[in-house]
């Protein structure tokens, strides 16, 4: 078995659209958005979730983020247990990406310098998804 890459997939709770806009400004790239109505499924889901998100795709170079509105039975439960993990290119890049990123989120862990010789912070955005923020000083 040879897998080449893992993505993310976020879960939201109708704000997807808004949710990977907000992505799509701090990271750039491209976004795709699909929603139920314009999906095979239009027909036998109810009115008030046509607008939804059935899929969407931020592509950017290497990066692929992708989310949806349809949440499980039994209801969206944000969590801990996985944090989104962005490797920046410079200084410069992790400094404006961990700001936007957490614009009316949460700062958990200020940009600072490790023992493993990278930059490093964690923070939480305004969507409750929890990001770590890598830049190798090599």
């Amino acid at each position: 078995m040879k897998m080449t890459h893992i993505h993310s997939y976020l879960m939201f709770n109708g704000n997807c659209r808004e949710a990977m806009t907000f992505y799509q400004a701090c990271l750039g790239g491209n976004l795709i958005l699909q929603t139920i109505g314009e999906s095979p499924l239009a027909g036998k889901m109810p009115r008030k979730m046509k607008a939804c998100i059935l899929h969407a795709i931020l592509t950017k170079d290497t990066l692929i983020l992708q989310g949806t509105d349809m949440v499980p039975q039994a209801g969206l439960v944000k969590g801990n247990a996985v944090s989104l993990s962005l490797e920046c290119a410079n200084e410069e890049e992790i400094k404006i990406l961990y700001r936007k990123l957490s614009a009316k989120g949460k700062a958990d862990h200020p940009l600072e310098p490790t023992f493993w010789g990278s930059l490093f912070g964690t923070l939480t955005d305004k969507y409750g998804n929890h990001w770590l923020l890598n830049c190798s000083k090599n």
